[in-house]
C-alpha cells in the first residue's frame, strides 16, 4: 500500500460513480481497508449522495440470509443495504445490461410494512407490522472488478443492491414459511427451491432487519419494502432473456433483459 489512504467520503464517491456510470471499481482492501463499521458508514454516505440528487429511500434488502452463505463468507450475521425508488424495475418491464456492471438475479419474498418497525421484536410482532407479501426478484450487481470483493467491500457497495422487481401483493395470512419456487430463464428452470431457505422462515429475516436498522439508529417507516434475501443461488443475467419467478400460492413475477 502506498500513498495516503482514501477517506470514507472518497470511497463512497468512487462506488457511487461506479454504479451510476457504470463501470467496475478497484477493490478497497489494498487502497483503503475498511472495518465493518466503516463499510456501513460508506454505505450511508453512498445512499445520501443519491438522496441529495433526488432519489427517495423505499426500504431495505437483506443479505447472507442462508446459513451456507454465512459459512462461505466466514460471517455470523446477515448484512443489509438500502433501497431507493430508482431501483424499482416494472413487473414485465425491461432491464438494460448497459446500465449494470455484473448483474445477477435471485428469487426472494418481499414484505410491505403497514407500520414502523425497528429494534428487538419477536416473529409475531414483526409479522403484525406486515401489510402484504409478494414474490420478488432482486437484481444484485457488485461494482468491483472481476466480481471479487471482501465482506467489507460488499457492505460499502450497498450490499450489491441494484434492482427489485415486485409481483402482486397478498395478505400475509398466507403461510409463506415453505413455499416452493422456480426461477426460470426463457422458460427453462434455473433455480428450484423454497422460501424456507431464507433462515428457515422468511419472517426471521424481517426480525433481523428490525434489529439491524435499529443498530444504525434508524427505523423502517410505514410503507417500507423489505427484501428478505435470496432463496437460492443467483443467476447471471444475459441479454435476450425473460426471467420469471413462480412462487407457490403467490403467483409469478418477471422481467426482460436487453443489451
Amino acid at each position: 500500500m502506498s500513498g495516503p489512504l482514501l477517506s470514507l467520503p472518497e470511497v463512497a464517491r468512487e462506488l457511487d460513480e461506479a454504479a451510476s456510470t457504470p463501470h467496475a471499481a478497484e477493490q478497497f482492501v489494498e487502497r483503503r481497508p475498511l472495518t465493518l463499521a466503516e463499510a456501513y458508514e460508506v454505505q450511508r454516505m453512498l445512499i445520501q449522495r443519491r438522496v441529495d440528487r433526488g432519489h427517495r429511500r423505499i426500504g431495505m434488502k437483506m443479505g447472507f440470509t442462508s446459513r451456507a452463505k454465512m459459512v462461505q463468507m466466514g460471517v455470523h450475521d446477515m448484512i443489509w443495504g438500502r433501497l431507493t425508488h430508482d431501483m424499482r424495475v416494472d413487473e414485465g418491464g425491461e432491464l438494460k445490461l448497459s446500465t449494470r456492471v455484473h448483474p445477477r438475479v435471485e428469487p426472494e419474498i418481499a414484505f410491505l410494512l403497514r407500520k414502523p418497525l425497528s429494534g428487538s421484536v419477536s416473529p409475531i410482532e414483526a409479522l403484525d407490522a406486515v401489510e402484504a407479501i409478494a414474490p420478488a426478484l432482486e437484481i444484485i450487481d457488485s461494482r468491483y472488478k472481476a466480481f471479487k470483493f471482501s465482506l467489507e467491500d460488499v457492505v460499502a457497495d450497498n450490499a450489491s443492491s441494484s434492482g427489485v422487481v415486485l409481483g402482486a401483493w397478498h395478505k400475509p395470512s398466507i403461510d409463506f414459511s415453505n413455499l416452493g419456487l422456480i426461477m426460470s430463464c426463457n422458460g427453462k428452470a434455473q433455480q428450484v427451491g423454497t422460501t424456507a431457505a431464507i433462515l428457515g422462515h422468511p419472517v426471521r429475516s424481517l426480525v433481523a432487519a428490525a434489529r439491524l436498522v435499529a443498530q444504525a439508529g434508524e427505523i423502517l417507516p410505514e410503507g417500507s419494502i423489505v427484501m428478505a434475501g435470496g432463496a437460492s443461488a443467483a443467476e447471471a443475467l444475459v441479454a435476450g432473456t425473460w426471467v420469471e419467478l413462480e412462487m407457490q400460492n403467490l403467483g409469478r413475477v418477471g422481467f426482460h433483459v436487453t443489451a
